[in-house]
């Protein structure tokens, strides 16, 4: 039985059945079990979601994957990240949509539920993953300090799938952003050269910087995007430069890797060790 595994919170849409593609195909490169959760609101719901679960399972016999269908009584908000710790999850696979409701997990709410687990989280709208599972990475490398924490995660998932990085950091014309612009690139290139990952490094405009990220995404045919929850500790509140809003949910629907701060120098990662 593995060590490793992915959390998949599903509301039984479509977009939540996007996610459990994701989370089988990282799965069955990596050799991870795959936690299928439900959050109900009483316990007279809770049949009902076993069997829809137990449903969804049975249909992925096939993949040859471990997959176990639980369902808690509690919220979203809390319950998802406090399963994922109770069970050491790597990552959780959650599928993000514009359905309203308590339970339903959509955009505004998935920041919530991110911001309250320490696991890193693959947001995914519509698009499957493909047999080669993630073969681009965009990767923006913006001035927060903690920025350079999701470089561990990144390079780990690149290696099992032997990605392409594309970093992208803002062309800023201030000589002591400049300056730390170029040392973060050249951080980046030598991080990615020591672990053998092919990388490529583009300067964008800072203003719009968030739309840049997604036009190189897009140009780069990449399968998905990586950024940090630099909102970590407004946990409740309004985000408020609605930065991850923005990628989470962008018009191109590139699934989004996000990574909450720790409190490291740059960050490590256990993912896939």
């Amino acid at each position: 039985m593995s060590d490793k595994s992915f959390i998949v919170p599903h509301d039984f849409s479509e977009v939540a059945n996007c996610a459990l593609n994701h989370a089988i195909t990282t799965a069955s490169v990596v050799g991870a079990k795959v936690y299928l959760l439900h959050v109900v609101s009483k316990n007279k719901e809770i049949a009902d979601a076993e069997l829809k679960l137990r449903a969804i399972a049975a249909a992925q016999a096939s993949k040859n994957i471990e997959i176990i269908p639980t369902v808690r009584v509690g919220t979203i908000f809390e319950d998802i990240g406090d399963f994922a710790a109770e069970h050491h999850a790597e990552l959780i696979f959650m599928g993000t949509h514009g359905a309203s409701g308590w339970q339903h997990i959509a955009g505004s709410h998935a920041l919530k539920v991110i911001t309250h687990s320490t696991v890193p989280f693959v947001i995914v709208q519509q698009k499957t993953l493909g047999e080669n599972g993630y073969d681009d990475i965009v990767v923006p490398l913006d001035l927060h300090k903690e920025t350079k924490q999701k470089l561990a995660i990144v390079a780990s998932m690149a290696k099992f799938f032997k990605s392409r990085v594309h970093v992208i950091t803002p062309n800023e014309t201030d000589e002591f952003l400049k300056n730390k612009v170029t040392a973060n690139i050249l951080f980046a290139k030598r991080f990615f050269e020591e672990r053998e990952i092919e990388m490529t490094a583009t300067l964008a405009p800072s203003s719009g910087f968030d739309k840049e990220v997604v036009k190189l995404a897009v140009e780069k045919d990449a399968d998905l995007i990586a950024i940090m929850n630099q909102n970590k500790s407004n946990y409740l509140g309004a985000f408020g430069s609605n930065y991850e809003q923005y990628m989470i949910t962008n018009d191109a629907q590139i699934p989004t890797l996000v990574v909450n701060p720790i409190e490291t120098p740059y960050g490590s990662s256990i993912l896939f060790q």
